[in-house]
């Protein structure tokens, strides 16, 4: 099954990171705009990722909320009518909330650089490190590591949730159901 080794972090100074990334890219990245709708359900994460100009994506994920480097184990399916899937996802398992964000994608190797502007959160960073068959967790971390260095992620910006998780009222999980 598909994984990722993933760090998220807040950015202060957002011109230096891009300026950064597009250096070690050798790119000027490629603009996202990504509206992701969550759904309420008992494990894991379900989004679906209406992009602009791009075929939507229906995602389940599971990791550990904790900072630094960790594990995201994945589905992704395709999807070619995002708002009747959406209509009825909602219907049968809850709408846990929505959040939008304007995407700058960098690739470094085998690792996904996203610099996110998301409405009503401010500046982020993320990595996503794609791990290849055979390929460690551990090995994965080290990618991770060497790139934060890189791009100048201290340990005290890294944080544990989820965009969605932090624009909750009460900055916690909502239980699941209705």
């Amino acid at each position: 099954m598909p994984s990722n080794i993933e760090i998220k972090a807040r950015v202060h100074d957002v011109t230096t990171l891009h300026k950064l990334a597009s250096e070690l890219s050798q790119s000027q990245g490629s603009q996202l705009v990504q509206e992701d709708t969550f759904f309420c359900v008992p494990r894991g994460r379900l989004k679906l990722r209406h992009l602009k100009d791009c075929p939507s994506e229906l995602i389940s994920y599971d990791r550990p909320d904790q900072q630094g480097p960790k594990e995201s184990v994945f589905f992704i399916a395709k999807v070619e009518n995002p708002e009747e899937i959406k209509v009825t996802l909602g219907h049968a398992l809850g709408i846990r909330g929505i959040v939008k964000k304007l995407r700058t994608l960098y690739l470094v190797g085998q690792t996904r650089i996203h610099v996110d502007n998301v409405e009503d959160l401010g500046h982020y960073m993320e990595l996503e490190v794609m791990m290849q068959p055979g390929q460690s967790a551990d090995e994965g971390e080290q990618i991770a590591n060497e790139l934060m260095e890189k791009l100048g992620v201290k340990s005290c910006d890294l944080i544990d949730t989820a965009y969605i998780d932090m624009l909750e009222p009460t900055n916690q999980h909502t239980s699941y159901g209705h």
